[in-house]
């Protein structure tokens, strides 16, 4: 009997007890699944990120432990004890930056650069879309200056979380682990949910910023890119962007690796492999880890609320800024831009670019903008890990 007595004790079922925020973890995780697997909004990393979020909640499992990884640094201890978890061992992937720079290997080498070639001004759309970046950092940091630590969130935290405004979720998780660990969970919750949300929060701000002769302006055709400017671009990128913002380049050097991969044409097996199988193999990875860090003690607080309300106003700001510059430009060329363009520079590619088509298509039925807004789009991917770099010069120790 008493032997049955110490195995039930050891159950999930009785260690609830001990901490019930778990089942609100529980059914977090059920959230994500339903929104990821029934509504479809980013299922590859959502389905496994609720996993890692049920799997780190279970009573008892010790499959992630967060103490392990506390204070910026690995208790390497843990793992020479044979004491460590399943989530552990996936996570030093994340907490090395490793997984979001394979990622951006495969991302490198499904992006075509050529629309942001054709069209250099794109890449100002791209740059303008990072506003939201900063708004965030400088609104939150601003609230902890002003109360004295008392509410809002210090620089480094600030930093993490206004990257969600660039909706790239492989930046934003890759900045969190350097920045702000302790925020990881909500703030990679934040960046994908905001992302599929991309069709939905978008059009309300493009068509408030912009009046109906704005969305009806037809674009010249693209001129096209020649092999020889698709391969040096990847690598003028590397230099360029790593003399310039030397922490930026783990991200730029490993995108631009892959695009050179895709565009050189000698290395197509390596090409299709990052493309697949290590993209594939790494998002199971990164979501289950991300998901591992939302622990009830971590996840459950007003800090993740209002991450979840900052995030949208980092993402508002950052495709208005597109869409502002756009129209400014205007002022100033002869051959005007159709200003829906402009918010296709938030990092969700071809998510974002495809919702400048179809917003501009409502006005113009003959008008088609997807082209021109994937030069915003891809060059979005390049300035929000620039804008990466920049925050971690400033405040990663």
């Amino acid at each position: 009997m008493d032997a049955l007595l110490d195995f039930l004790r050891q159950t999930g079922f009785y260690l609830i007890k001990n901490d019930w925020r778990c089942l609100i973890m529980f059914a977090i995780a059920a959230v994500l699944l339903y929104l990821g697997i029934k509504r479809k909004f980013e299922p590859l990393l959502l389905v496994p990120i609720a996993i890692g979020m049920l799997l780190t909640n279970l009573p008892g499992a010790g499959l992630y432990h967060a103490e392990a990884f506390a204070g910026g640094h690995i208790d390497w201890s843990l793992f020479a004890s044979g004491g460590a978890g399943l989530l552990d061992l996936l996570y030093i992937g994340v907490k090395l930056g490793i997984y979001p720079c394979l990622i951006f290997i495969g991302v490198g080498a499904m992006t075509d650069f050529s629309p942001m070639i054709a069209n250099p001004r794109s890449m100002l759309l791209g740059a303008a879309a990072q506003l939201g970046i900063f708004v965030t950092y400088a609104a939150a940091n601003g609230l902890y200056v002003l109360t004295d630590g008392k509410a809002g969130f210090t620089a480094a935290q600030s930093g993490a979380i206004g990257i969600i405004g660039g909706a790239d979720g492989p930046t934003a998780i890759f900045t969190a682990t350097k920045l702000a660990p302790e925020l990881l969970g909500p703030i990679a919750i934040a960046a994908y949910c905001y992302m599929a949300l991309v069709p939905f929060i978008q059009p309300p701000i493009m068509k408030l910023l912009t009046t109906k002769k704005e969305r009806m302006i037809e674009m010249k055709q693209l001129r096209p890119v020649s092999k020889t400017e698709k391969i040096i671009f990847p690598i003028v990128m590397i230099i360029f962007v790593a003399l310039l913002v030397p922490s930026a380049a783990p991200l730029i050097g490993c995108l631009m690796f892959g695009n050179l991969m895709r565009e050189c044409g000698v290395v197509e097996r390596l090409s299709k492999t990052v493309q697949n199988e290590l993209m594939n193999i790494t998002t199971v990875f990164l979501g289950m880890s991300v998901g591992a860090t939302a622990t009830a003690e971590n996840f459950l607080n007003l800090k993740t609320l209002l991450i979840m309300g900052i995030g949208i106003i980092a993402f508002g700001f950052g495709t208005a800024g597109g869409v502002l510059l756009a129209k400014f430009m205007n002022l100033f060329t002869k051959n005007k831009i159709n200003p829906l363009i402009g918010s296709a520079g938030v990092s969700a590619v071809p998510m974002a670019a495809r919702v400048s088509q179809k917003v501009g298509q409502e006005e113009n039925p003959g008008n088609f903008l997807l082209m021109h807004a994937m030069g915003p789009n891809v060059s979005g991917v390049i300035g929000s890990a620039i804008a990466a770099g920049v925050l971690l010069s400033l405040f990663a120790h």
